[in-house]
């Protein structure tokens, strides 16, 4: 092989160690180029510690790394269980002894004799009286040398390849892809103190300290708030002033939908009826946010907004992130708009929706006679034609691109476009990631909905907590308990649904009916079990956060969240909303697995609050920039290493950028894909 690579659009195959099996699994997590194996960043960094003595080893060090040099006093004991292979044994150091167990490493027994001497790194626990180990990592002395004295990055790996050998492919890759060309302006490097692109993705992956670190991660994540932002741009100066052909008073449509609802709409729905009302009237297109809390009725809105277009003789169209969300939105407008004749013809089109079923819905799409279609990203394929489509709804905006919205808007003459977002974000942060939309606030909830009662517990009252949830179910209600796994891990002590669902069964002997919902099922097997539990024949849903968007179920009064700590706020505050859709009281229950202060206080604040925007301005009041919307909320506005609480300074710099650009600089090829290489 020669010692470069001309582009680093070459193929990952190029590599040394890198055949089909191993090409597929990189393939699966969206790495086929050099490009896309540097730009696959580490997540997160290990400061290997000096080695330390065991007779040193202290409780206060319970919980921390350490690292200990140390052989094995006799051989290892293997154990095999029905799901675990365990390996453990007693180590000394000449100073004193401790304990080291691995998981489904049998080979162990072979390779740590005693006498032979090895470098043992891990968390460290307490086992009774004794220290000990769980699945620590083993090195020679002189490997562990080279690793100390600096940060060693950690990747989420594709499936069937290990640590060193993806490390293998990161080095190859950095030796052999040639210097990455700047797509930013000098002037901009200067300004705004930015490394050079290819040394910040050269020291991502092999950073000399934690400082040279920094630098480099706040280079990547200025490139990822930049690029949404410049897209952000892009959109605001196409559709700035731009003349609509959809020009109609929705009052008296507003007026007659919201007299055939059976409850009355809150002062903040009409209000942003009327905005929207002014939009349609205005003469331009409408670009509008609708942000509001879970459960504030963002959809009797949209709905309101649909039924005027369908009144005025166009159509309408809503777009939602799941299959299960999409079907909800169809049955929740098929009961708004009533059973009259006089009412808008709904279809509904999905990634599962039958060929003759899409065929003839395609059709009547087409022809006009179907005046609202509800669906996923299915909407986005370019079969898909309206006759007159006016307006575009897109629900949980978050979970899509500005280039998603865009598509799905030029499927229309300059169709109106109303987006709805659930996630709590304050106004000035709301002002720059959706500065092409005019933005709308749903402050209240519905009335006749009583506020959720919640309870921060430790695990030892569970009991008392299941025995509630067994009275709701004994009243006819039903119930949720999510779970931070699907199946048990030997490395964690968390819950699981697996093994907490068929635990249940038995405490419940079988009088009541409980069933495990997670996102490994194929996607008919999990709409399948949530219209079960919608029709009542399910009692209680163990489930991980697949259900955080999912089916509105008025009938569930409980939800119970077990390993609560886990989790980000904005994610527990979604769970929550799950809840709390009928009449009736409703429950939630935080399980504490792990106390810490910093869990107790984040915890206690989703307890004295169910509004969703006093949450996050409290959070960040509270401690600062937070994991609100950080890379444990999967989809919650990703922006690769970029969060926008954490990176709010580096946010602030992106926009300036952007703000500043002139004419000469407007064409940056980085809009809606990977910068070119």
């Amino acid at each position: 092989m020669s010692k470069s690579i001309a582009k680093a659009t070459a193929r990952v195959t190029e590599l040394r160690g890198v055949g089909p099996k191993t090409a597929a699994s990189l393939k699966e997590m969206g790495i086929e180029t050099l490009a896309d194996l540097l730009r696959h960043y580490p997540l997160r960094f290990v400061n290997y510690p000096e080695i330390t003595e065991i007779a040193a080893l202290t409780d206060e060090e319970v919980g921390n790394p350490i690292a200990v040099h140390a052989e094995a006093v006799r051989e290892l004991v293997r154990r095999a269980g029905t799901r675990v292979q365990l390996c453990t044994g007693t180590f000394s150091d000449g100073s004193g002894e401790m304990l080291a167990t691995w998981y489904h490493m049998p080979y162990l027994r072979n390779t740590l004799r005693p006498g032979r001497r090895a470098v043992l790194f891990g968390k460290l626990n307490a086992n009774g009286k004794r220290f000990e180990l769980q699945q620590p990592q083993i090195f020679t002395a002189e490997q562990y040398e080279k690793l100390l004295h600096r940060p060693v990055p950690q990747y989420a790996l594709p499936k069937g390849i290990g640590e060193k050998t993806f490390a293998s492919l990161m080095e190859q890759a950095l030796a052999l892809s040639p210097p990455l060309t700047d797509w930013l302006p000098e002037r901009f490097l200067e300004r705004y103190e930015l490394l050079p692109e290819d040394r910040a993705v050269r020291e991502i992956h092999r950073p000399q300290d934690m400082d040279h670190f920094a630098a480099a991660r706040k280079r990547i994540v200025f490139d990822g708030f930049f690029r949404f932002l410049y897209d952000v741009r892009r959109m605001k100066e196409t559709v700035r002033n731009e003349k609509s052909d959809f020009v109609f008073d929705a009052k008296a449509a507003m007026t007659a939908f919201s007299a055939g609802l059976p409850f009355t709409l809150t002062d903040a729905q009409k209000k942003v009826c009327l905005e929207i009302s002014k939009d349609f009237m205005s003469g331009s297109v409408m670009n509008r946010l609708v942000q509001g809390d879970v459960g504030s009725g963002k959809t009797a809105v949209a709905a309101a907004a649909l039924f005027s277009v369908w009144r005025a003789g166009f159509q309408g169209a809503l777009m939602a992130p799941t299959e299960v969300l999409a079907r909800q939105h169809y049955r929740t407008l098929s009961e708004l708009f009533g059973a009259s004749e006089d009412r808008p013809r709904i279809g509904i089109l999905t990634g599962s929706t039958k060929a003759k079923e899409r065929r003839e819905l395609l059709e009547g799409l087409a022809k006009g006679e179907v005046d609202i279609l509800i669906g996923t990203h299915a909407l986005l394929e370019e079969r898909v034609v309206f006759s007159a489509l006016a307006l575009v709804v897109t629900d949980e905006q978050h979970r899509f691109g500005v280039q998603q919205r865009k598509t799905l808007s030029e499927k229309g003459k300059q169709p109106h476009v109303l987006v709805m977002s659930a996630t709590p974000i304050p106004r000035t942060l709301a002002v720059i990631l959706y500065g092409d939309l005019d933005i709308s606030v749903i402050d209240a909830r519905p009335t006749g909905r009583t506020p959720i009662k919640n309870a921060v517990i430790e695990k030892q009252d569970r009991p008392k907590a299941l025995l509630h949830i067994k009275r709701e179910v004994e009243s006819g209600h039903q119930a949720y308990i999510v779970c931070p796994q699907v199946e048990a891990n030997p490395l964690t002590a968390l819950e699981n649904v697996e093994d907490y669902s068929a635990a249940l069964r038995v405490s419940f002997r079988g009088e009541i009916t409980v069933e495990a919902l997670h996102g490994r099922m194929k996607e008919a097997e999990k709409q399948r079990i949530m219209e079960r539990f919608l029709a009542g024949e399910i009692s209680v849903l163990v489930a991980t956060t697949v259900i955080e968007v999912g089916v509105d179920v008025p009938n569930a009064t409980v939800m119970m969240i077990e390993n609560a700590e886990r989790f980000g706020l904005a994610t527990l505050h979604q769970l929550r909303g799950r809840i709390g859709r009928g009449k009736d009281q409703a429950y939630c229950i935080f399980v504490q697995g792990k106390k810490s202060r910093e869990g107790s206080e984040r915890l206690g604040l989703l307890q004295r609050s169910n509004d969703g925007f006093e949450i996050a301005a409290a959070d960040l009041k509270q401690r600062g920039p937070g994991e609100l919307f950080g890379a444990v909320q999967s989809g919650e506005l990703t922006f690769g290493l970029g969060d926008i609480y954490n990176d709010y300074s580096v946010l602030q710099l992106a926009k300036e950028a952007v703000d500043a650009l002139d004419q000469a600089d407007f064409n940056l090829p980085v809009v809606h894909k990977k910068v070119v290489l």
